[in-house]
C-alpha cells in the first residue's frame, strides 16, 4: 500500500473518478506518463483500496423508481451485537441504497429508493418491526439540488 500519494496518482484518481470508462492509454495520456507505468500505478490504487470498484450511475426515476426517502432510524440498544444485527437486516434489504451510523440521537440513516409510496411503506412496516427499532422518521425527497458520487480529490494536497 502507497504510504502516499503523488501528484500522478492524484491525477489518476480524478481522471478515473471523472470517467470510469476511460481506457488505460487515454489515461496515461491525460497524466502525462506512458501506459505501462499508469496502469502499474492504477494496478497499485486498486490494490490499495483507494479504487474501490467501478459501475456505471444510474438514473433511478427513468429506471421507474421515482420514490427517494430518508429514514432515520433510532434504536433501542446500541449494544454492538444489537447494532450489527441492525446492519445485517439493512443490508439484506433492496430499497436500502446506503446505511449510515451516526452519533447522536438517531442511530442511522437510510438512503432508500422505491418504485412507489405503497412498495416504500410495506418496507417501513418491516423496518419499524426489525429487532431494536425504538423509532423511524422519514423524510420524502421532493429535489436533489446536488448529487456528487466523488470524493473532492480537488481539495487533497499531495503528501
Amino acid at each position: 500500500m502507497p504510504k502516499s500519494l503523488d501528484e500522478i496518482d492524484l491525477e489518476i484518481l480524478t481522471e478515473i473518478q471523472a470517467d470510469g470508462r476511460i481506457t488505460n492509454v487515454e489515461l496515461a495520456k491525460r497524466v502525462g506518463i506512458s501506459p505501462p507505468p499508469c496502469l502499474r500505478r492504477v494496478r497499485t490504487l486498486e490494490e490499495a483500496g483507494y479504487i474501490q470498484g467501478y459501475r456505471g450511475l444510474l438514473d433511478p426515476r427513468l429506471l421507474g423508481f421515482d420514490v427517494t426517502v430518508f429514514a432515520s432510524v433510532h434504536l433501542s440498544s446500541q449494544a454492538d451485537a444489537d447494532l450489527k444485527a441492525f446492519e445485517d437486516f439493512v443490508r439484506q434489504e433492496p430499497l436500502v441504497r446506503e446505511c449510515w451510523m451516526l452519533s447522536g440521537e438517531i442511530d442511522f440513516i437510510l438512503k432508500c429508493v422505491a418504485p412507489d409510496m405503497a412498495t416504500f411503506q410495506e418496507f417501513v412496516g418491516q423496518l419499524t418491526a426489525a429487532p431494536h427499532v425504538r423509532n423511524v422518521r422519514t423524510s420524502l425527497v421532493l429535489h436533489n439540488s446536488k448529487y456528487a458520487a466523488a470524493v473532492p480529490l480537488e481539495l487533497k494536497v499531495a503528501d
